[in-house]
């Protein structure tokens, strides 16, 4: 993972998984074509695991440069 970028997106949904996930929160994402094509998102919740969500529950987001860093850190 180290040589790919990683990639982020906001919750925007959370029906039935409030403990797992927190809306308006930023979550690192997972690259999973697999899940991409059953329209699923894994993402990493509020357990330290990834997890499959449905993809219409998070935005996708470019972070600025210094926003980007201090998330990364942050992990």
């Amino acid at each position: 993972m180290a040589n790919t970028r990683r990639q982020f997106a906001v919750c925007v949904r959370n029906d039935g998984y409030e403990a797992s996930l927190e809306l308006r929160k930023i979550y690192e994402v997972l690259s999973d074509s697999v899940a991409v094509r059953h329209r699923q998102i894994r993402v990493i919740d509020e357990s330290g695991e990834d997890y499959l969500f449905p993809a219409s529950w998070f935005a996708a987001i470019e972070l600025p440069a210094p926003t980007r860093r201090a998330v990364l850190a942050a992990v």
